[in-house]
C-alpha cells in the first residue's frame, strides 16, 4: 500500500456549494499515507455551457501531479471536444484521450512516473454521464436501492487483460506487469509506449467507459469517490451510511467527513484497507426543491421490502451486466 506516517493525518478539507437543482458537499483526507495524492471538483454551472453540472474524483498514484493537473482541467477538454453539443458520450472518451495526449506532450508532465484514476459524472438536462477509467466509483441511490453508475478496472477482468496482453504486458498478482492495480488512468506513460497500439489499446489507457442514465423523481443522490472508500465499504452499506444522514438533516460536507472517519484504520497493520487517501463527493438531486424535502424522502421513504442482502444481489448482478457489455485546493465553482 505504499509508505505510512506513524499516525493519521485526520484532517479534513471540505466544501459546499448549491443552486436549484444540487446540493453538493465535499471532503478529503491525507489518512495514514505519507502525502495527499488526490483531488476533486465539483462545478455547478460549467463556464461553456451553464446547463450542466460536472463533478469528479481523482485518485492520483505516484504522486500528485496528474490529477491536480486533471482537477483543474479534464472538463474543459470534454467541452472543446466537436461531439460535445450532439454526442457526449464521445466527447468524455475523446476529452480523457486529449488530456492525456496534452500531458505526455508537456515538459513537465510527459515524464512524470505519476498516474490517476478518474471518475466523471456530467449532469444536463436531467441526463447523467458517467465516465470512468480506474478504480474510483461513482454509485446512486434511487428509492434506496443502490445504481451502479461505474465499473471498477482492474487488470484480472478478462477484457482488461486481453488488451493489457496485446500490448505487450503481462498481469501478475492481479498487477499489470506486476506493479499497477489498475488497469485505466490517465498518465502512468511508461504502460504508453506501444508504438503500434492506439491510445485506447495501450497497456493502460485513459479510454474511460461511459454509462447514460435518465435522471428520474426516484433519484436521491449520487456518490463519487476513491477507492480508500469502496475498499472499506460496500456500495449499500455507502448508499445506506450517506442516507440515514441525509434523513437526519445533516448537510452533504457533514456527511462525506463522517464516511471517511468511518472508513480510517485504527493502525496501519490492516493489509492497506482504510489506509489510503480518501476523497468523498456527494451530489444531493434537489430537483428546484429545498435540501428538505429530501431530508423527508430519505427519512419516509424506506421500502419495507429494503435489505441489505437484497441490495448486494442487485449489486452484483449490476457489475457483471457493466463488465460484460489533490485535494491540495478543491475546485468547487459556482458560476
Amino acid at each position: 500500500m505504499g509508505q505510512t506516517l506513524s499516525e493519521p493525518v485526520t484532517a479534513k478539507e471540505s466544501s459546499y456549494c448549491q443552486n436549484c437543482l444540487y446540493c453538493v458537499g465535499s471532503s478529503c483526507m491525507q489518512g495514514w499515507r505519507i502525502n495527499m495524492e488526490d483531488s476533486h471538483t465539483h462545478i455547478l454551472s460549467l463556464p461553456d455551457d451553464p446547463k450542466a453540472a460536472f463533478f469528479a474524483v481523482y485518485d492520483g498514484h505516484g504522486g500528485s501531479t496528474v490529477a491536480q493537473y486533471a482537477g483543474k482541467h479534464l472538463h474543459k477538454f470534454v467541452l472543446k471536444r466537436p461531439e460535445y453539443n450532439g454526442d457526449i458520450p464521445m466527447a468524455l472518451k475523446q476529452g480523457f484521450l486529449d488530456i492525456d495526449h496534452e500531458m505526455l506532450h508537456n515538459e513537465s508532465l510527459g515524464e512524470q512516473m505519476a498516474g490517476s484514476t478518474a471518475v466523471v459524472v456530467l449532469l444536463k438536462d436531467n441526463m447523467l454521464y458517467c465516465a470512468n477509467a480506474g478504480d474510483s466509483r461513482a454509485i446512486a441511490s434511487v428509492n434506496g436501492v443502490v445504481e451502479w453508475l461505474s465499473s471498477d478496472h482492474k487488470p484480472n477482468k478478462a477484457l482488461e487483460t486481453k488488451r493489457i496482453v496485446e500490448a505487450g504486458g503481462w498481469v501478475e498478482f492481479n498487477r499489470v506487469n506486476g506493479n499497477l492495480a489498475l488497469s485505466r488512468a490517465l498518465g502512468d506513460f511508461v504502460f504508453k509506449r506501444a508504438n503500434n497500439k492506439k491510445p485506447e489499446e495501450q497497456i493502460v489507457t485513459a479510454y474511460p467507459d461511459v454509462e447514460i442514465r435518465q435522471i428520474l423523481p426516484e433519484w436521491e443522490f449520487i456518490v463519487l469517490a476513491c477507492d480508500g472508500i469502496w475498499d472499506v465499504m460496500s456500495n449499500a452499506e455507502v448508499l445506506e451510511f450517506c442516507r440515514t444522514r441525509i434523513a437526519l438533516g445533516m448537510q452533504p460536507e457533514e456527511i462525506c467527513e463522517e464516511l471517511m472517519t468511518n472508513c480510517l484504520a485504527p493502525d496501519c497493520q490492516m493489509g492497506g484497507l482504510g489506509g489510503d487517501n480518501m476523497t468523498v463527493v456527494l451530489v444531493c438531486l434537489l430537483n428546484n426543491k429545498p435540501y428538505s424535502d429530501l431530508v423527508a424522502r430519505c427519512g419516509n421513504c424506506y421500502k419495507s421490502s429494503y435489505h441489505p442482502d437484497a441490495v448486494n444481489k442487485v449489486e452484483t448482478e449490476a457489475e457483471t451486466a457493466l463488465v460484460t457489455e489533490s485535494c491540495d485546493t478543491p475546485i468547487a465553482t459556482e458560476l
